[in-house]
């Protein structure tokens, strides 16, 4: 496949109008002479959702089991991409390449998912309510709900997931399962990576004759194109990664519209993890060197990282400040995604150092290049973070900070006081239990995800993950952008009230042609077969 620069709106390959592009390779910083993109104009932003809400009707009429198919089609061509699109990747993000075979697996899987998804016919959520012409006082007519497509989807490429979290990412997959037309910004990062992926898709649909606009690719600099995007009227709802800035001002412009719409932001997260002090007794050494391997992976660049540790102080705690150091100390400095990202580390890292209040404990082994990252431990109290708001403020990279507590009281009062995150982490034994009790209560009403003896960088995709939270680690805490009941952000109930059954949607006829779960008069009933 031959990679042009050029954006693609709907079954159509179009050079942009707008200022030349190059992707960079972040190893260093020096632009990636081919191709040459060029940053979509206003007029190609509302031809690409003109285009989706065009063929949203179609679409979202389209037989669940044709989108299935879609979908899959999509993971086959991203695995016929073969070793193309990892090396195009791995040029562009720095990323090792079994890091992106395994994102390319996970990225497939997910797509595979939401076909199974659709096949099963649970996400229609299909409810019937029969009539009762006779019941008195009043009668109560044929009643039936089930949900659709909420329209139109503006997706935005994420930095740190140049395929799982990008242009046939979760937020993709989810939106397309549901039946929304997609339009995709591609993150600067990944120029290329993001066409070959947008060409897989836009091949899948024009092979199965889907609506023109059922899916495109632009690419934009700045904030301009992500601005006219979410403006747009076509547009239902927003799929976004990122920072905190950047859902903010996406939430904002969608609040502004004259039709408010439903901006999904994953932002940020600092993922605390709790040392409870029968786990910190008895395994404190190898505690340590997983959290360092876990905050090191990926150059720390995983919305999941863990950021923050509490522990009661005492001689446990040393043991694990000891271990953690030393192992630290033999970790080598990673290449970050972009020098954007290195930039913003690196601000975060004086901003923790300038605090008098705390303390180094190790660091990584030097960085050699522009934009390699060194990992760093501090330590501090929790008197001093209780006094210090921007100590909890996530640094984006392998930094983290040890909070020394005097008691379990102290962590359970962070537990309490703590912003929305997307994981919270309790390392326990069983004489923990009783304390666990009350930090599980605390977190579970700020966090997405609850783990207990582990880390929390393994996001799993299967039908019981939340990657979700409180704000601000997202926008809507109701959510997830990953595992299967994702596809609930872009679907909407309707009832239907006396309707010919010839008028029903397939989902709701009275001998239930898709053959799926529903809700009939209260009792639950299987497919046949």
């Amino acid at each position: 496949m031959q990679l042009t620069g050029e954006q693609l709106i709907g079954h159509q390959a179009v050079r942009g109008e707008g200022r030349e592009l190059l992707a960079i390779n972040p190893h260093d910083q020096q632009p990636i002479p081919s191709p040459v993109f060029n940053c979509a104009s206003a007029a190609l932003v509302n031809e690409a959702c003109v285009l989706a809400e065009q063929a949203f009707d179609s679409f979202r009429s389209v037989a669940p089991e044709l989108r299935a198919r879609f979908l899959e089609e999509i993971a086959e061509g991203i695995v016929g991409l073969g070793p193309l699109l990892t090396e195009r990747a791995h040029l562009e993000t720095g990323l090792p390449m079994a890091r992106l075979e395994g994102e390319r697996g996970r990225t497939v899987g997910q797509l595979r998912l939401f076909a199974s998804v659709l096949r099963q016919g649970r996400w229609q959520d299909a409810t019937l309510d029969s009539a009762l012409p006779d019941r008195q006082p009043l009668p109560r007519p044929d009643l039936r709900m089930c949900k659709i497509a909420l329209g139109p989807v503006a997706v935005f490429g994420a930095s740190n997931f140049p395929l799982a979290f990008s242009v046939a990412g979760g937020d993709t997959a989810s939106a397309l399962a549901a039946g929304c037309p997609v339009v995709v910004k591609a993150h600067r990062a990944h120029l290329g990576t993001s066409e070959l992926v947008g060409r897989v898709i836009q091949e899948a649909s024009k092979r199965l004759e889907l609506p023109e606009g059922t899916f495109s690719l632009i690419v934009g600099d700045g904030n301009d194109v992500g601005q006219q995007l979410v403006s747009h009227p076509a547009i239902k709802a927003v799929g976004f990664t990122g920072s905190r800035s950047g859902g903010l001002a996406l939430m904002r412009a969608a609040a502004a519209r004259p039709e408010p719409i439903p901006v999904y932001a994953e932002m940020s997260s600092i993922n605390p993890v709790f040392l409870l002090p029968g786990a910190l007794s008895a395994r404190a050494k190898s505690i340590a060197t997983g959290f360092i391997d876990a905050l090191v992976m990926g150059a720390g660049q995983f919305c999941t990282n863990p950021g923050i540790v509490l522990a009661v102080d005492g001689p446990d705690l040393e043991a694990f400040l000891d271990k953690a150091g030393a192992h630290l100390g033999d970790k080598a400095a990673q290449t970050m995604l972009t020098p954007g990202i290195h930039s913003a580390y690196s601000q975060g890292i004086d901003r923790i150092t300038s605090q008098p209040c705390v303390q180094a404990v190790a660091s990584g082994q030097p960085d050699l290049g522009a934009t390699q990252a060194q990992g760093h431990l501090y330590q501090t109290t929790f008197e001093s973070v209780a006094a210090n708001a921007q100590l909890l403020e996530e640094v984006f990279g392998p930094a983290a900070i040890v909070i020394r507590c005097q008691n379990v009281n102290e962590m359970l009062a962070f537990a309490k006081s703590i912003e929305g995150q997307l994981t919270a982490t309790l390392h326990l034994e069983d004489e923990d239990l009783g304390i666990a009790q009350g930090l599980v209560q605390a977190m579970e009403k700020k966090a997405g995800r609850v783990l207990v003896n582990g880390f929390p960088t393994g996001v799993e995709v299967c039908d019981s993950m939340v990657h979700g939270g409180a704000f601000p680690a997202t926008s809507d805490s109701r959510t997830t952008s990953v595992g299967s009941t994702a596809i609930d952000r872009f679907l909407r109930p309707v009832c239907y009230q006396n309707l010919p059954n010839v008028l029903l949607p397939e989902a709701l006829k009275q001998n239930n042609p898709l053959n799926i779960w529903r809700l009939v008069d209260g009792k639950t009933t299987a497919p046949k077969g």
